[in-house]
């Protein structure tokens, strides 16, 4: 008998495919990496290649067709520079990435920090480059083209007490960056991680922050992401939490014309507790979708989860969020509500809660709600002499307040709704 094999028919790239590989093959000489890093970029790269981007047939990426949605990536070359800023909230101590470049004097104290070009160079950040499942474009885009970011590592019982902000700016081009970091058994801090466009010139950016709390560290992590009007951001926070640790994650998500952004999150020790709060306030004709995977691993830990979402013209939005149980994990406690304003009939916004349970002495919900404003609060306010427009952005307004408030310090507080309510003026 003869036996004949054959190759799985070649992938054909489209324009923006083939405009990652022809950047990579343009760049590779010049990323920093040794022996090692060099490889597993290539292996990340070649990966990339074999499959594509993304489609709708790939569960985890059904509501955001990254293949048809990125058309165009921006050449890598920009004249324009990005310049420091002060931080959201003074008194702050900032790391400034500008235009992909991590600040090789930069010091915070009580923090051991180093630049990852370095740790590129030497190879130790081999290791971290890897993707994740099989549909983590996003580690495998990050993995091959990283070039900066900041390792961050808090000693144990370290008390940092002026918030930490990873100031990334651009005006353009690609930026990639990674920000590994580890907090140390008992430690206490706040890191901001700001991202923001100084130019209206189109920017494809990744990035992927590596968290790891050890056991009884108490952190508040706070995304913010304000990308320009043409930019595409894919974003991935990785988070393992320890024994008794306490993490309170704040993402907000507030420009960018294309947006993933993926929290993987690995409750991993007994007593660790997770507070996540997201908002996404959504305009234009841009598409933002926050996809969550958190697996509690352990038993006798907690968690909630809420969103608050707002789209105008016409926007789409997605949030994906699947809470795993495992078989071992006795006494979860796991609650998850997605909350939507839906303010344009050409806006739409699609919501997939999930649970996986595999244990039998859990507590674990989800809800999800997609309505307009209500018509009894917007007679109530108009009633007492307020002009409509600007009752309905009173109550947009607090209906985002809501969850920024659960921060409780007050600068962070005061900083964020500056935020929110600077995009609401320009929107409502």
């Amino acid at each position: 008998m003869n036996m004949q094999t054959t190759n799985p028919p070649a992938i054909r790239l489209t324009a923006a495919e083939t405009a990652l590989v022809d950047a990579f093959t343009a760049q590779v000489g010049e990323l920093p990496g040794n022996g090692a890093v060099i490889g597993t970029r290539d292996r990340l790269l070649d990966d990339l290649k074999k499959s594509g981007l993304p489609t709708r047939r790939i569960e985890a990426w059904h509501y955001t067709d990254l293949k048809n949605l990125l058309r165009v990536i921006p050449d890598p070359q920009v004249r324009a520079m990005a310049d420091a800023v002060a931080p959201l909230v003074e008194g702050a101590s900032v790391l400034p990435v500008l235009q992909g470049t991590a600040d090789a004097y930069a010091v915070v104290e009580g923090v051991d920090l180093a630049v990852l070009k370095d740790r590129l160079a030497d190879g130790t950040a081999a290791a971290g480059l890897t993707a994740l499942d099989k549909a983590d474009a996003i580690g495998r885009i990050n993995g091959s083209f990283v070039t900066d970011g900041y390792v961050l590592d808090v000693p144990a019982e370290a008390q940092i007490e002026a918030p930490i902000e990873l100031q990334v700016r651009h005006a353009g081009g690609q930026i990639h960056t990674r920000f590994p970091a580890t907090f140390g058994a008992g430690s206490k801090a706040t890191v901001i991680e700001r991202h923001q466009a100084v130019t209206e010139d189109a920017a494809f950016v990744s990035s992927v922050s590596d968290i790891v709390l050890e056991d009884g560290a108490e952190i508040t992590w706070i995304l913010l992401q304000q990308q320009g009007l043409s930019d595409t951001h894919l974003g991935q926070i990785r988070v393992t939490l320890g024994k008794d640790a306490k993490l309170r994650l704040f993402v907000i998500n507030a420009g960018g014309k294309l947006v993933r952004q993926e929290l993987r999150i690995e409750v991993s020790g007994e007593g660790a507790e997770l507070m996540l709060r997201g908002v996404n306030l959504l305009g234009g004709e841009s598409h933002t979708d926050v996809t969550l995977v958190l697996g509690h691993n352990v038993p006798h830990t907690n968690s909630t989860e809420t969103f608050r979402n707002v789209v105008f013209d016409q926007a789409s939005g997605v949030f994906q969020g699947m809470i795993r149980v495992a078989p071992d994990a006795q006494k979860t406690d796991a609650k998850m509500a997605c909350n939507t304003l839906l303010l344009s009939d050409e806006a739409d916004f699609a919501a997939k809660p999930e649970l996986e349970i595999f244990a039998d002495d859990v507590i674990c919900g989800h809800g999800a709600t997609v309505a307009d404003i209500s018509k009894t609060h917007l007679f109530y306010l108009t009633a007492r002499g307020i002009p409509e427009n600007r009752a309905r952005a009173m109550l947009v307004r607090a209906f985002v307040a809501e969850i920024v408030e659960e921060l409780e310090e007050e600068k962070l507080v005061d900083a964020l709704e500056d935020v929110i309510a600077t995009w609401l003026e320009r929107h409502a």
